[in-house]
This record gives C-alpha cells, structure tokens and sequence, in this order.
C-alpha cells in the first residue's frame, strides 16, 4: 500500500462520535463552512455499525488548492470527539502530540487522566446545549468550540451555516455555536492554540 503523502498547508480533521449524536452532520457542517470560506474540501464517513451507538467518523480535509488525496487520515491535525468514551487508544493512533482533541465532557483532562502527552481540550457541550433549549443535541456548541480552538472557519461563518441549514431551532442552534466559541475561549485564553490557525 503506497505511503499517503500530506501537503504541508492542508488541514486534516477527524469529527468521531456515535451514531445518532451528530457527528455526521457535524462533519458536514464544518466542510460547508470552510467552504464557504473559499477554501477547497474533501469529505467523506465511515460508520462503525447500522445500529444505532455505533462509533461514526467524519473526515474532512482541507486545502487552498484542489485536493487529490483519497486515503484515509493516517495523523489528524485535529480532532473532534464527541463521547469521552471514543477518546481511546485506537484514536489516539491517529493523533500525535501536536494534534488539536477537543472532546465532549464536563471532566478535565490532565497529567492523570492515562492520555499520555496528548493535550485535550474538554466542553461541556451537554450544559451548553441545554441553556440554548437543544437538549442533549451537542453538535452546534462543539464546532462552536472547535472553531474557537482551531482558528478556523469564523465563527461568523460557522453560525450562518448552521443557521441556514438548521431544520429544527436555527436561533437556537447558532446561538449555541456562538456559546461554544465563548466557552472555549474563556476556558483556554491562556493556551496558544486559541485563536490561532492550524494552518
């Protein structure tokens, strides 16, 4: 199998959840967004299981010019896990210590928490969503979150996407984005990653 080369200025990300959670509308969401924004996409799922709870991945690159890569993402340059309990040794495969985790949890990831030197950032997305009357439905406060984190799209961008694509709670839902991006930016202002492009 021929080794998957990445061109230094593209982008990988890993959204991972279960079925049912939103992570593939999530994935889809984000592509749009930074679509949007002039950048060039690829995206493509793969799904654990038909049933529902199964571990669901979406795989989003993203480039200034036209991608031709069709392999998997052997290392991400950041991931968006949502359920602590995927944040395991098989993901962390995909990782290295560089890579943006940003993990759906009301716990803190530290020196004890057995991730070795990977670095996780963690939202209480379930609060977040439940003060914008969305329920357990966490995927607009985590890309909120994530945007934050990763310098990118804008979270301008990132709420009119979710805004128009909404088809239940759209005022709800961008606000929730916009809540996720304040949370994380109040929670790790001092850290180097926030506000600050990957790319």
């Amino acid at each position: 199998m021929l080794a998957c080369v990445v061109a230094r200025n593209m982008l990988e990300i890993i959204i991972q959840g279960r079925g049912g959670q939103g992570a593939q509308t999530a994935g889809n969401l984000l592509t749009q967004a930074f679509f949007e924004e002039g950048r060039q996409v690829q995206s493509f799922a793969s799904y654990g299981g038909a049933r529902r709870g199964s571990p669901v991945s979406s795989v989003i690159r993203v480039d200034d010019k036209a991608i031709t890569l069709r392999c998997d993402i052997e290392r991400a340059d950041a991931i968006l896990c949502f359920d602590s309990s995927l944040l395991d040794a098989r993901l962390l495969q995909r990782a290295n210590q560089d890579t943006l985790l940003v993990v759906n949890s009301a716990a803190k990831f530290d020196d004890d928490s057995g991730l070795g030197d990977y670095q996780v950032f963690s939202i209480d997305a379930v609060t977040i969503a439940q003060e914008n009357d969305l329920g357990r439905f966490v995927n607009s406060a985590l890309l909120g979150a994530f945007c934050c984190l990763l310098g990118s799209p804008a979270i301008d961008t990132m709420s009119n996407t979710i805004l128009g694509a909404a088809r239940a709670k759209p005022e709800e839902n961008a606000a929730a984005c916009r809540a996720g991006f304040e949370v994380a930016g109040r929670q790790f202002a001092r850290n180097d990653r926030v506000h600050g492009a990957t790319t």
